[in-house]
């Protein structure tokens, strides 16, 4: 059997794409198709792939020209994958002419003639949209949105509004934005979606007034502080047609995604414990919103859903017990340990604002374990233990700016592709981490310390 292989992002799947794959199906009897990770496109600097990675191999397999489809990760990747599965021709466009000639050591290399007057390049430019993207809540978090959205294409920030006047009109001078608005409702027609980095108490309304406007809502983390109302954001969102999307930037991180991908592929077993931390000394300064009660202050509301992200991502939702032990000063929590059983699992997490502790993560398999070191909620480095050391496996990652592109780029792409929820947290996540902070709301399986 003559086995052939050939690469390519295959964003927007066009005629130029069908051709090339067929003549790579006719110079043998096997294709094996390379599909490239997100990952790749991100390190060119700027995110312009209009599907993911998932939408792109459904796509490639849709042709039916591909008898076998492989993720390419990393560089170097076309070596092994000649060598493991037993190559005899590599295939690609001409317009790489030369660029693969190094191959030739490892089997035959041919260059494909490329479909002239189409590309991939070619019909974003014709037809890319533009979403035309407004800011409520110009303080701390939202000075990174605006600077990280200029490395995404398709998304435009041209407007901002907060309760507080001056300071809005501040930001958009800064930040070099079109106009800032003291009237809500003229700046939501000046919109096609909001992201909103308002104070914990306030999403709700805002999420809410947004959908009754029909505009795309972007959230900042925690989306809300009830499940109840969380499911009836997400509900609604749909029934207006619109996209609504929680803005943990872990969960959308390249490195935290390869994570949780390797990890349900089972390389270490199956998930028996979970252990994650994040915490931060800010109690040198009690005037600030996180110190407030009155505002949902405290490190349960402020940090807890990023270390609850590995968790109902790879445990799920299901959980049969759940605990938090709290230091409480002054009315909010400064430090809150939590302990999540599952039928099959057990879940602990730490967060704290006047507490340090080690800020890792450890997920404890039955085959190995995963561990990624503190900052793991801005992974760029990870690994994979076992009980044969030498079977250990580390992988490093690019984390780009203050990460928010990230998250940035799959709204966007949601919302270009009509998508109402996002598998990097999925709707049904959200609305967990939502229920779970109500439980701590309502003080159930509370204990102060």
């Amino acid at each position: 059997m003559k086995k052939v292989i050939t690469y390519g992002t295959f964003d927007l799947l066009h005629q130029g794409h069908l051709n090339l794959l067929r003549r790579a199906k006719e110079l043998g009897d096997y294709l094996i198709v390379g599909v490239t990770n997100d990952n790749f496109d991100r390190d060119r600097g700027k995110l312009n792939v209009r599907n993911n990675v998932l939408e792109r191999v459904e796509a490639v397999k849709a042709t039916g020209y591909a008898d076998k489809i492989i993720i390419e990760d990393y560089v170097g990747q076309k070596i092994d994958d000649i060598q493991k599965y037993g190559v005899d021709i590599f295939a690609i466009g001409s317009d790489w002419v030369g660029k693969f000639d190094y191959l030739k050591e490892f089997c035959q290399v041919i260059y494909l003639p490329r479909t002239k007057g189409i590309s991939s390049t070619m019909l974003r430019a014709e037809t890319q949209e533009t979403v035309r993207t407004g800011v409520i809540g110009v303080g701390r978090i939202a000075q990174r949105f605006v600077p990280e959205s200029r490395f995404v294409n398709g998304i435009e920030v041209v407007s901002a509004y907060d309760i507080d006047i001056p300071k809005a009109q501040q930001f958009v001078k800064e930040k070099e934005v079109a106009n800032s608005y003291t009237d809500l409702g003229k700046f939501l027609d000046s919109v096609d979606a909001v992201y909103i980095a308002t104070p914990h108490l306030s999403h709700y309304e805002y999420i809410k007034l947004a959908l009754e406007n029909k505009k795309h809502v972007l959230c900042e983390t925690p989306l809300v502080l009830d499940g109840i109302q969380a499911k009836e954001m997400y509900r609604f969102a749909e029934q207006q047609g619109c996209v609504l999307m929680e803005a943990n930037k872990t969960a959308h991180c390249p490195a935290f995604n390869h994570l949780m991908v390797m990890i349900k592929s089972g390389l270490i077993g199956e998930v028996v414990d979970i252990e994650a931390s994040l915490s931060k000394l800010w109690d040198d300064d009690k005037t600030l919103r996180e110190f407030d009660p009155g505002q949902a202050g405290g490190s349960m509301y402020e940090l807890g859903s990023y270390p609850l992200l590995p968790v109902v991502k790879l445990l799920g939702c299901n959980f049969k017990n759940l605990n938090f032990y709290s230091r409480m000063v002054d009315g909010v929590d400064t430090y809150t340990k939590g302990i999540i059983q599952f039928e099959k699992a057990i879940a602990s997490f730490k967060v704290g604002l006047g507490v340090k502790t080690e800020g890792n993560l450890i997920i404890s398999g039955t085959k190995g374990y995963a561990y990624v070191p503190a900052p793991w909620w801005k992974t760029d480095y990870f690994e994979l233990r076992y009980e044969n050391q030498n079977d250990n496996k580390k992988f490093f990652y690019k984390w780009d700016g203050a990460g928010l592109r990230y998250e940035i780029q799959e709204f966007v792409s949601c919302i270009l592709n009509h998508r109402f929820s996002s598998a990097r947290l999925r709707r049904r996540e959200s609305i967990c981490m939502a229920d779970i902070m109500q439980y701590f709301t309502e003080k159930k399986g509370l204990l102060e310390l």
